[in-house]
């Protein structure tokens, strides 16, 4: 695929599409330090399929996205729950990232899909410009910076894992973290997780970008209160064996959103695999035809 730049004030962001203009603008907006990447490119073509016409990109301080300041590594839980850090920038503005893709790309409205880190800046996109979002789906989140949503035990747990610093350890952190947060029924491929940490590591290396996206999840802690605000038609998929995020703060999610629709996945985790990816694409799908109808 090729690589696009859209701009918003001195950051670049890097997106890429599929399929043809012609369909229904759909843009997916990724997690905590992942890369776009982590939208597996089958998923995107069945969406394709489906009539969507799919951009993704890499947030910033991700991939071949700008990327900030290097600061000293810390604890992630220190990053987490402290206050006296302040970021380098915000969850509006990570926002506002999504908006310059889509305006780069002609679009003045599209579909959400947010995965994590990525449904808060959805629901931040869905709150500062009603009008650009036709549809929002959240995946494996709660109500943004709801702390105790958190699985404290698997973020410790991942944290104490130490990894060589190479192109290979890379490979195998990705899939070593997509199996302990994936669900008791998801048959995570290994081997695309290896291939995928991988190119994330060729593509860009940056170690202290977590903590700094984990401090804006921090800071934005008037969002969970905001979300009562979206007027998009929403849809909340979680997964009932998801090991980082509460299946309880998905609820809340969905209650505290207006018409919210709450869809349940029996034995799915923090992950996407092949075997969940056909039911994710037929809910999103039944959700946008929804609102078109």
């Amino acid at each position: 695929m090729t690589i696009h730049k859209a701009r918003n004030g001195d950051v670049e962001i890097a997106y890429e599409t599929f399929g043809s203009p012609d369909g229904e603008p759909l843009l997916l907006v990724m997690g905590l330090e992942t890369q776009m990447l982590l939208w597996p490119d089958e998923f995107c073509e069945e969406l394709v399929a489906n009539g969507f016409h799919v951009a993704r990109f890499d947030n910033r301080d991700s991939g071949l996205s700008t990327h900030f300041q290097a600061e000293p590594a810390r604890n992630p839980l220190r990053v987490l729950f402290s206050l006296r850090s302040e970021p380098q920038y915000r969850m509006e503005d990570m926002a506002d990232d999504g908006f310059a893709v889509m305006d780069a790309l002609g679009w003045s409205s599209a579909h959400l899909v947010g995965a994590s880190l990525g449904s808060a800046i959805s629901q931040t996109m869905a709150l500062r410009a009603p009008e650009r979002v036709r549809t929002f789906t959240s995946m494996m989140a709660g109500t943004g910076s709801q702390l105790l949503a958190v699985r404290i035990g698997t973020v410790m747990k991942l944290a104490r894992r130490r990894y060589d610093d190479t192109e290979e350890a890379a490979g195998e952190r990705l899939a070593d973290v997509l199996t302990t947060i994936g669900g008791r029924n998801q048959k995570i491929d290994l081997d695309w997780a290896r291939a995928v940490g991988r190119e994330s590591y060729r593509r860009s290396h940056d170690p202290t970008a977590q903590q700094r996206q984990t401090s804006v999840i921090r800071h934005a802690r008037d969002l969970p209160k905001r979300v009562r605000g979206i007027t998009a038609p929403t849809l909340v998929m979680h997964g009932d064996d998801d090991r980082l995020i509460r299946l309880q703060a998905a609820r809340k999610l969905a209650e505290r959103i207006p018409g919210a629709r709450l869809v349940v996945l029996e034995g799915v985790g923090h992950a996407m695999s092949p075997d969940v990816r056909p039911r994710i694409v037929e809910e999103i799908t039944a959700h946008a035809r929804s609102v078109a109808r």
